[in-house]
């Protein structure tokens, strides 16, 4: 064992030694006296407790890495005998652990419970594989608990170096989990987290998924997130009584303006995020400035929006009064209303800021260039797809970025104000002829985009989370667009549905020869979000015939 001054602890990572996590409410933290009061409340609640995750969900996920790492046998047992709930653990207990894998879930690490503990699996946040760490639990799941790190005891030295830390939250917040790790390192956990989802969710044998490429990486990996959502809590009802002091103060001790701490329904008080775009930075300064000098008119907690936007000529705003933070040709945009403007190699694309639009634009030029790679065919004398079809398309960022490339091109979304933006932004880059946005009934939707031939079309779906429904892969598999690339937020949400895509067009094809059959011709993740656990996936799937 190394001795305390190699230790290391969370809190500001640039140090050796930091500070154990104050005591705090907790998430489900209803739970608060002792090991046994813990397990009886378990015991009232155990019929809620017992519901399934969904499907896909980073609980979900944990839970199948518990299974793995006990073996189903055992966690079967624990089941039969009632004890599958009943953690060795009293609350707030603390236990010494060697971690034995990081999570594909949220970047946290699993740690098997040690002798004379029956087998048990516990969760930490902000360690690495072989590290030797003391941890404090605090909630409990089927077969597995939730702690807090204490400290890291013996360090990974090949992975962790913590002067590689840029932000001294890290450790503390909840928005990165791999600053302390080399970028390479970063890329190859997220390769490792598109593999295992793969072979955990898919239902597929290993012949039927091609060799998963390397990680494509971001091209920032600080300063780049061009969306952040700070947050605070209204004054205590005590003060709010009692109206705001007499006396000036600059900030209320007690007003914390930023993220949430791990773990925790507890905001921690963060004056600058850095792998948000500096543009961010310089407007949340005099932001946070203001609520200060206006806390006590809150009557309730806010969630604030900072948009990283290209200037508009006569303004972002519907009114017209652009919030500005100026940095070059850039404005951050605190309005939920107002427009927001990116460019994408030479488009430029519109959005309301309160809709969904990825949040790195440095990736974007990557991220579409490769989908229009993977599309085009490599095999001499294939048919090359003439029409493209985006679904989910909400601004338009595939159908127009890969327009030049196809005859015709068809969006198709259900939110109506998601065409509106997407139809505007086919103006503004003045390719109109081709594309066209539709909007889709979801019982139907791609009955909006009967008038393309099949065998000449390509489709583009970037659903969200939760990934696709039957109804919607029925009616994917009825269409038969001869190329799908699936672009995916959720990896596991995404392996599961190739599966079915691949196992199901199997079936059909089984029982009406000649209809063709979907093959998984290649998979790759992309990075999105540097310094997180989060990584995207792109698949892309060929109608071949039996």
């Amino acid at each position: 064992m190394e001795n305390s001054s190699s230790k290391i602890r969370p809190g500001s990572p640039p140090q050796p030694s930091l500070q154990p996590a104050d005591k705090k409410p907790r998430l489900s933290s209803s739970i608060s006296q002792g090991g046994a009061s813990l397990n009886a409340a378990l015991k009232r609640n155990k019929k809620r407790k017992q519901t399934p995750p969904e499907p896909g969900s980073s609980q979900d996920v944990i839970s199948r890495e518990v299974i793995t790492l006990l073996g189903k046998e055992l966690v079967d047992q624990s089941e039969t005998d009632g004890t599958a709930w009943e953690s060795p653990f009293g609350f707030r207990e603390e236990v010494q652990l060697t971690v034995s894998s990081i999570s594909s879930s949220v970047g946290d690490g699993l740690a098997i419970s040690p002798l004379p503990k029956r087998p048990w699996v516990v969760v930490v946040p902000f360690v690495l594989p072989g590290e030797v760490i003391r941890a404090r639990v605090y909630r409990h799941a089927k077969m597995h608990s939730f702690a807090d790190l204490i400290s890291v005891e013996v360090p990974n030295s090949e992975l962790r170096d913590m002067s590689r830390v840029k932000c001294k939250y890290f450790g503390t917040c909840a928005g990165c989990q791999y600053q302390m790790l080399s970028y390479e390192t970063q890329l190859d956990l997220k390769r490792t987290i598109v593999v295992k989802a793969y072979g955990t969710y898919s239902n597929l044998p290993e012949t039927s998924i091609p060799t998963i490429q390397s990680t494509i990486p971001s091209p920032l990996q600080y300063g780049y997130r061009t969306k952040i959502t700070p947050h605070f809590d209204p004054p205590p009802k005590k003060l709010q009584k009692q109206g705001p002091p007499t006396s000036e103060e600059e900030k209320p001790p007690w007003l914390k303006i930023g993220f949430n701490q791990i773990g925790k329904r507890v905001v921690m008080d963060i004056e600058e995020c850095p792998i948000a775009t500096p543009v961010l930075n310089q407007a949340y300064t005099p932001m946070r400035e203001n609520i200060a000098k206006n806390i006590y008119t809150y009557k309730k907690g806010v969630s604030l929006l900072l948009r990283d936007s290209l200037e508009i000529p006569g303004g972002n705003s519907p009114t017209a009064t652009t919030e500005l933070a100026v940095e070059d040709n850039h404005v951050c945009i605190t309005d939920h209303k107002a427009t927001v403007r990116e460019r994408v190699r030479d488009l430029l694309f519109d959005y309301q800021a309160g809709s969904f639009f990825q949040n790195n634009n440095s990736v974007l030029v990557p991220l579409t260039s490769y989908v229009r790679d993977a599309i085009f065919p490599a095999t001499p004398n294939a048919p090359s797809p003439t029409h493209l079809v985006d679904a989910y398309c909400g601004a338009g960022l595939f159908a127009l970025t890969l327009a030049p490339h196809f005859t015709k091109v068809a969006g198709i979304e259900l939110s109506a104000d998601s065409i509106r933006f997407a139809t505007h932004n086919a103006a503004l880059n003045h390719i109109s002829d081709k594309v066209t946005f539709r909007a889709g009934d979801a019982a139907q939707i791609f009955d909006v985009v009967g008038d393309f031939p099949s065998a000449l079309t390509a489709l583009v779906i970037d659903p969200p989370r939760k990934g696709c429904d039957e109804k919607f892969i029925r009616q994917l598999l009825a269409f038969g667009a001869q190329t799908v690339v699936y672009v995916s937020c959720n990896v596991h949400t995404q392996a599961r549905d190739v599966g079915q895509i691949i196992t199901w067009s199997a079936e059909e094809d089984a029982e009406r020869k000649g209809r063709g059959k979907y093959r998984l011709e290649s998979l790759r993740g992309f990075d999105l979000f540097p310094q997180t656990a989060h990584v995207e996936s792109v698949a892309v799937l060929r109608l071949v015939s039996s």
